[in-house]
């Protein structure tokens, strides 16, 4: 039986650990110049709505593990995914909300999934993959089909902004896939879909104030992002260099 995520020959199992623990102090100062940057944009336009802000704190530190390729990064991913439904439902972005309804929230699960089954030597973190070019072929052919017919979905329920919404499900699409691979391209691919909903959500603000705090929360998870491909790719390097050392002993020996 063919196993449903790639998986190392050699298996080892993720150690429970507390989380907060293994953070950095720059990582420390990324996460608290998140928060507080989502707080301070909230209360400055005197927003009430609450699900909107607790949405961007969620989401703000879910990148944060996640940039670690610590798997509680996901579970807060999914809180995250939840909520953001919600408040996407509210405004009216349905391509939003039919994103992370039926799509960012099950593939999240399959990328816990995933992570969980291949962890790194040390237990710590997450195994990096690798991205063959069977699976480059793939995803060119999903995202092309996933894109195309959410384009039709999204103008039969009106979607607000349209083209931009589009976008944002194809973008979303292929971050989503290379993070299930558990490759850095993940990281980079959300960059792109961060600029796209800091659009989105200007175009939002254009009607309503209160939604600054969503275009701050996608701008620091454009900063985040870009921190979490630095540190994914400094991970695979890290991680390839231990493999090729313990290769070369296994076979000394």
């Amino acid at each position: 039986m063919k196993e449903k995520f790639p998986r190392d020959k050699k298996q080892h199992k993720i150690r429970l650990r507390n989380p907060f623990k293994s953070l950095t102090k720059f990582e420390w100062a990324l996460w608290i110049f998140s928060l507080a940057a989502v707080i301070a944009s909230f209360f400055s336009v005197k927003n009430t709505d609450y699900a909107t802000l607790a949405t961007s704190l969620a989401g703000v530190s879910a990148l944060i593990f996640s940039a670690k390729g610590d798997v509680f990064g996901l579970m807060l991913m999914l809180c995250f995914s939840g909520v953001y439904a919600f408040v996407s439902f509210s405004f009216g972005y349905y391509g939003e909300m039919i994103i992370y309804l039926c799509m960012q929230i099950p593939v999240c699960t399959a990328s816990l999934i995933s992570w969980l089954k291949n962890p790194s030597k040390k237990g710590g973190e997450v195994k990096v993959g690798k991205l063959t070019p069977e699976y480059v072929a793939v995803l060119c052919v999903c995202a092309a089909a996933v894109t195309t017919a959410f384009y039709f979905i999204l103008r039969a329920f009106n979607t607000e902004n349209l083209i931009v919404s589009t976008i944002s499900v194809g973008t979303s699409f292929v971050a989503l896939f290379l993070m299930v691979l558990r490759v850095p391209a993940y990281a980079a691919a959300f960059t792109i879909n961060d600029i796209v909903l800091i659009a989105l959500w200007s175009f939002a603000c254009a009607r309503s104030l209160n939604y600054i705090p969503m275009v701050v929360c996608f701008s620091v998870f454009l900063i985040n992002d870009i921190y979490g491909f630095i540190s994914w790719t400094k991970r695979k390097k890290r991680q390839t260099a231990e493999e090729t050392a313990s290769s070369h002993f296994d076979q000394a020996n």
